[in-house]
C-alpha cells in the first residue's frame, strides 16, 4: 500500500505533536505491568537484570522506569526535543541520545533487547527492522508493545466509538490490526504475541487529560479538542459519578529474537 504526501505530512506533525505537551503526557499517560516485562523475561528466555537494553522513541521514560526497576542497563533514544527535555528532568543520569529508529546511534550487536513502548508505529520498518538487526547482539530480541484499551468493556467500547466518530477512526479495528505483518511487512521476524490485561483507577481530570495527550487530539484545533472533553466528561461522570474512572487496557506485546543468520 502506498503512502500519499498528505499522509506521511499528517504522519509527522502528529510525530512531533507531543512535544509540546510532554509534562502532560508524561503526567497522564498509562504505565505498563509488571507481568509485561515478566513476559518479556519468559520469551527471551533471560532476566532483564543486567541486560543492555535500548528504549527506542522513549518519550518522557515510562518505560525507561519500569526496566531500570527491573534491573536493566538502559540506554534511551528519542528525537524529541520536548520530550527528550522532560526525560532528562524525570530521570536525570540515564543515558539518553537523540535519534529515531529509522537510523539508529547505536553500535552495532550492542543491546539485548530493543524496546518500543507505544513508538514502532512512528519508524518505516523498511529501514526499522534492518536496524534493529544491527544492533541486536547474536541472541538478543525485539520487543514491541502498546497499551491499547479494552473494548470488551462496555464503557470503554462506547467512549472509543465517540472519539471515533469524532476523529474519523476506527480504533477498534486498529487495535486488532496490530500483528506481524503489520511491523515487519518484509516478514524477516517471527513474531510471537502475547496480551497482558490489566487495569488503574485515576481522577476523571486526568482521565480526560490522558485522552487529550493523544496525537490525534494534539493536531486537532484547541476548541475542537476541548468541546470533545467537555462532552465526554458528562458521559464518563454517567459511568462514574464519584469522578474515580477505572481505566481497563489490554498491552499487546510482540516479540521477536534475532535470527542467528541476521
Amino acid at each position: 500500500m502506498t503512502t500519499s504526501r498528505a499522509d506521511q505530512v499528517t504522519h509527522t506533525v502528529r510525530a512531533h505533536s507531543f512535544n509540546a505537551v510532554a509534562a502532560q503526557y508524561a503526567d497522564h499517560r498509562p504505565t505498563y505491568p509488571p507481568a509485561l516485562f515478566d513476559a518479556i523475561e519468559e520469551l527471551t528466555g533471560r532476566p532483564l537484570a543486567g541486560s543492555r537494553v535500548a528504549d527506542v522513541g522513549a518519550g518522557t521514560g515510562t518505560a525507561t522506569a519500569r526496566l531500570l526497576e527491573r534491573g536493566a542497563h538502559v540506554v534511551a533514544v528519542e528525537p524529541g526535543e520536548g520530550m527528550a527535555a522532560e526525560f532528562r528532568r524525570r530521570l536525570p543520569g540515564t543515558p539518553l541520545v537523540r535519534g529515531d529508529g529509522n537510523a539508529l546511534p547505536l553500535a552495532a550487536h550492542s543491546a539485548d533487547l530493543i524496546a518500543y513502548a507505544q513508538s514502532w508505529h512512528w519508524t518505516d520498518p523498511v529501514r526499522s527492522v534492518p536496524e534493529a538487526l544491527r544492533v541486536l547482539r547474536p541472541g538478543g530480541a525485539l520487543a514491541l508493545w502498546w497499551n491499547t484499551s479494552a473494548h470488551d468493556v462496555p464503557w470503554i467500547a462506547e467512549a472509543s466509538a465517540r472519539a471515533g466518530r469524532h476523529l474519523g477512526r476506527d480504533f477498534s479495528r486498529e487495535k486488532n490490526d496490530i500483528g506481524a505483518a503489520t511491523a515487519d511487512p518484509s516478514g524477516r521476524l517471527d513474531f510471537t504475541r502475547r496480551t497482558v490485561r490489566w487495569s488503574r483507577r485515576v481522577p476523571v481530570d486526568a482521565h480526560l487529560a490522558n485522552v487529550g495527550s493523544h496525537s490525534f487530539f494534539l493536531v486537532q484545533s484547541p476548541d475542537s479538542t476541548a468541546a470533545f472533553l467537555a462532552e465526554e466528561r458528562r458521559h464518563v461522570l454517567e459511568v462514574f459519578p464519584d469522578g474515580i474512572v477505572e481505566e481497563t487496557y489490554d498491552v499487546v506485546l510482540l516479540l521477536a529474537s534475532r535470527p542467528p543468520a541476521a
